[in-house]
């Protein structure tokens, strides 16, 4: 339903199964995509705002030729100038016009939206794979974890100046004892310390796996796994890791500010640029329904409060 006054953009996306209509029905379509975050504010639809959100359904409203945008769910909505090599987002299509979007080609509709988007969208964006979803997918509610990348240069003079997902940072890093220092912050915690409070949100998350290593000699690689991440949360946790690996404070000090539950100013959040959502995982096919209606049981918890549980990073 869209109000007088509010443009069509501004609809909340639907976020249960693709329900049916009177002339056959909406086939609800995964799409596998991944963007150079670095010229837009993010991935949320915004007024007069470049977002990934707005021109992914800006080509698809074309592609589509429908009367109103078609409205994306996605697993994680990046911030301004975050990357993404592994995002998730779902649209609803009309079964008449998914079926005829091949027109005479050989190709199936997933091959055709593939192929199509790619001459449609900006090139900063692609969408990598189509595919029609099993039943009671929804790439937010179904998701069973995200996982960030963050990538750091610690020997400027080797930085790729062609790489626009990588923080150049000055100054050798002990990647042993950043790996060392994050070990305590696996496992089920208020993160409170580590994230940009949010009236009403909560800051308990899951992380399912930290580590830190180095991909190259000069290149360093953190990579966290959680549940979900709450609003800053990754380039804090980062920023609190690099500054055990420039030897301003030992391994347990990441630690210690976890405990203490509140935000330490010595705790950098670092820029956005060096970071990557690296790939999204999802149950089963027999278990995505479940696992969607027990996250929506769950947010239905905080009802009316802000949700900041899948989104950011």
């Amino acid at each position: 339903m869209t109000f007088a006054g509010q443009h069509p953009l501004d609809r909340e996306p639907r976020t249960g199964p693709a329900a049916p209509t009177g002339d056959g029905g909406l086939v609800r379509v995964r799409l596998d995509l991944g963007y150079d975050g670095a010229s837009f504010v993010g991935w949320a639809r915004q007024p007069d705002q470049r977002t990934v959100q707005g021109e992914l359904e800006a080509a698809l409203t074309t592609l589509l030729r429908a009367a109103a945008p078609p409205m994306t769910t996605v697993a994680g909505r990046t911030d301004a100038g975050v990357h993404a090599r592994g995002q998730v987002c779902h649209v609803d299509v009309r079964a008449d016009t998914w079926a005829a979007l091949p027109g005479r080609t050989p190709a199936s509709p997933a091959e055709s939206l593939v192929h199509r988007l790619a001459g449609l969208l900006p090139p900063d964006i692609r969408v990598h794979v189509a595919t029609v979803a099993p039943p009671g997918f929804d790439a937010r509610f179904s998701a069973l974890a995200r996982r960030y990348a963050y990538r750091i240069y610690d020997a400027p003079a080797a930085a790729d100046p062609l790489r626009r997902d990588v923080l150049v940072h000055r100054r050798r890093l002990d990647v042993a004892a950043m790996d060392i220092a994050g070990a305590p912050l696996v496992g089920e915690h208020d993160f409170a310390a580590f994230c940009k409070p949010r009236d009403g949100a909560t800051t308990i998350r899951r992380v399912l796996s930290l580590r830190c290593t180095r991909e190259t000699d000069q290149l360093v690689l953190v990579d966290i796994e959680a549940d979900a991440f709450c609003y800053s949360m990754v380039r804090a946790v980062t920023g609190a890791l690099v500054a055990v690996g420039e030897g301003r404070h030992d391994p347990s000090w990441p630690g210690e500010v976890l405990a203490a539950g509140v935000r330490d100013p010595a705790v950098q959040v670092l820029p956005p640029g060096g970071l990557t959502l690296e790939a999204v995982r999802y149950p089963a096919d027999d278990e995505l329904a479940e696992r969607a209606t027990s996250t929506r049981r769950r947010r239905a918890g905080t009802a009316g409060q802000p949700d900041w549980q899948t989104g950011h990073q």
